[in-house]
């Protein structure tokens, strides 16, 4: 058996874990919950994933070293990451909120828009690759075919954070849905996430 039941669930109790502490992703997804709807917030959730799938992806194919050891690299991308997160969390802010339960209307922001969005806010983070590198080793037995436990593992982890992101924080945000749909709610949850975008960004820069 390629992996065990008992290294299995360890995965899944990890990850899981790992998947409900709030960062950049989850709050992509609460914001997109509120300003086009619980369904089409999917569509974010779905560009993390593709950008999860490349982070591991990259950790597979060993260039997650080459990141982890070029310091040059690595704080080009993570300036990059806390560039685009400011440029999200300020283009919240400023935002002129629609009049009247704009939640109404969620055709403004098309499906491509919200998951190629997602996508970036996942993979300009080079902490992520450097997360990897030091977590999925951890469920790998180097004495059977690599690949194959790759596949179970990266199953594992897309398919548990596509459950707790939509399901969980996507759902979180459900119950703000009618103050989002006023021109003050939606000014203050633009804020609110705005600048939860830029403190990551700052975490992002400042925290080694």
């Amino acid at each position: 058996m390629l992996v065990t039941l008992a290294l299995w669930f360890s995965l899944l109790t990890a990850t899981v874990i790992i998947s409900l502490t709030p960062g950049a992703g989850a709050i992509n997804t609460m914001s997109n919950s509120l300003t086009v709807g619980w369904r089409r917030s999917f569509w974010g959730v779905v560009g993390q994933q593709i950008a999860l799938l490349l982070h591991i992806l990259i950790v597979a194919a060993g260039v997650g070293v080459l990141v982890a050891n070029s310091p040059v690299l690595f704080n080009a991308i993570r300036w990059l990451g806390a560039a685009y997160l400011v440029y999200l969390g300020v283009r919240l802010i400023v935002s002129r909120p629609e009049p009247e339960a704009a939640m109404a209307d969620t055709s403004g922001t098309s499906a491509w828009e919200l998951l190629r969005r997602g996508f970036w806010v996942n993979l300009l983070n080079p902490k992520a690759v450097v997360f990897f590198l030091a977590f999925l080793p951890q469920f790998i037995r180097p004495d059977q075919p690599l690949w194959p436990q790759y596949l179970v593992l990266t199953a594992t982890v897309v398919g548990i954070d596509m459950v707790v992101m939509w399901g969980f924080f996507a759902s979180a945000a459900k119950p703000f849905q009618r103050f989002a749909g006023t021109v003050r709610g939606q000014r203050t949850l633009n804020t609110v996430f705005g600048v939860l975008f830029i403190v990551v960004a700052g975490v992002l820069l400042l925290v080694h």
